[in-house]
């Protein structure tokens, strides 16, 4: 196992530390999960979840990547932006909370030509798991801390993560005691990222705030509040994927979002205004944003930052089918990659079903590659790299490597890795 920079001159990567030894990671891992709760042996349920590598970002990608995230900040914040996209919205996404949501994750391909954000995603999962990772890596090789400002340090962004948490609380309940949280999901037991759940009410719990892990389905409303089982809940750390809160077996959360019975975390409306892919259309029209009275320096920096994107209409079928090749297709309100697909691996079945289906093409911007070393065999795996961001600000970056059209899980080698930047010349 090595903390390898990518093999490409091209992206100029240079890293402090170039082995870590895999027994002394292992350990360390281990013991980072373990504080954090988790007593299951994660290297045999979830074999690809960690990769032993190290990815490093530039200071400028650092920085083109920050200055994305504050130009979508101040879009989004834009009335005529909000009345455009919410008047297409679900309608649970019109009523406002007065909150945030927590863990917006903005996914970057790392071109030559410099970051490009290719998604936002709403219930960004990984973080607390990204966290143990960071912890075991710069423990296993001392000069990564190097690499590290301050404020990033694992001890300070764990603290801002329950920091979000009471801050979400406040916005809608000003100084009333936060007591109970609820993670939330279909099934959680059954959730590929389970372990993060667990890792999450041990983390609430250590900081005074009681937690428990819920099924939707198992949710009641009751004397106008939320209830798990026989427990009242102020808080839910929302992990599902129906981000509308349509579906019947979430009738009680939609309740109590609407009602305002609790406080739900992230929200319909917070998946309407980042996460809807057809968003990505507008972020990257400059004639729609110059009508909003956007300020053309920041539509610069989204025509540089983000990926061209076009909703699919039957209208430009031909068209769209001749560029195919330098397209990626997604579905606009898909998840986890599913159902995406390179141009230039489609099929007329295929396409016919995205032209009936809800779909946005994407230019492709080829994801960064480095080399990996797993089990004495040298891989080339591709990676993205996440910010979670809260109100604007990064709290914490990872990158998931990996082989094939997108992120899996399914990578010997790959999997969660942490980032670092190395230091700055001078």
């Amino acid at each position: 196992m090595t903390a390898t920079p990518p093999a490409s001159e091209t992206m100029g990567r240079t890293g402090p530390c170039t082995h870590i030894d895999p027994r002394q990671l292992q350990m360390e891992l281990d013991r980072a999960l373990a504080e954090s709760g988790l007593d299951t042996n994660l290297h045999t349920s979830h074999p690809y979840l960690f990769s032993a590598s190290t990815v490093f970002v530039k200071p400028a990608e650092l920085a083109t990547m920050h200055a994305v995230i504050r130009s979508v900040e101040d879009v989004l914040a834009h009335p005529a932006y909000q009345a455009r996209v919410l008047s297409g919205a679900p309608t649970a996404a019109r009523h406002d909370p007065g909150t945030r949501g927590v863990f917006m994750g903005f996914d970057f391909h790392l071109d030559p030509d410099g970051p490009r954000l290719i998604e936002i995603n709403t219930n960004a999962g990984g973080a607390l798991l990204n966290l143990a990772l960071l912890r075991s890596q710069i423990n296993a090789c001392p000069p990564l801390r190097d690499c590290l400002p301050g404020t990033n340090m694992p001890d300070k962004i764990e603290a801002g993560i329950v920091e979000m948490f009471r801050q979400e609380w406040r916005l809608a309940r000003g100084n009333a005691p936060l007591t109970r949280i609820a993670i939330v999901d279909d099934a959680p037991d059954g959730q590929f990222l389970y372990p993060e759940f667990i890792q999450f009410q041990q983390l609430f719990r250590r900081h005074g705030i009681e937690a428990l892990i819920a099924d939707a389905a198992s949710l009641r409303v009751r004397d106008a509040r939320l209830w798990a089982e026989d427990l009242a809940v102020d808080l839910v750390y929302n992990r599902l994927t129906d981000f509308a809160l349509d579906e019947p077996g979430h009738a009680a959360l939609r309740q109590a979002y609407l009602e305002e019975l609790a406080l739900i975390t992230p929200h319909p409306r917070a998946h309407a205004l980042y996460a809807d892919k057809r968003n990505l259309a507008l972020l990257t029209d400059a004639n729609v944003l110059r009508d909003m009275g956007i300020p053309e320096p920041t539509i610069d920096i989204l025509a540089r930052g983000i990926a061209r994107t076009r909703i699919v209409e039957r209208a430009q079928a031909e068209a769209l089918w001749a560029e195919r090749k330098k397209l990626f297709f997604k579905p606009v309100s898909g998840y986890g990659s599913k159902a995406v697909y390179r141009g230039d691996k489609l099929t007329r079945r295929v396409w016919e079903e995205i032209l009936a289906g809800d779909y946005v093409a994407q230019s492709l911007v080829p994801p960064a590659e480095q080399m990996a070393l797993h089990d004495d065999d040298h891989l080339a795996l591709k990676y993205d790299v996440r910010l979670f961001v809260y109100a604007g600000r990064v709290q914490l970056l990872a990158a998931r490597l990996y082989q094939g059209q997108t992120t899996n899980f399914r990578t010997p080698g790959g999997g969660f890795a942490p980032v670092f930047y190395p230091p700055v010349d001078g």
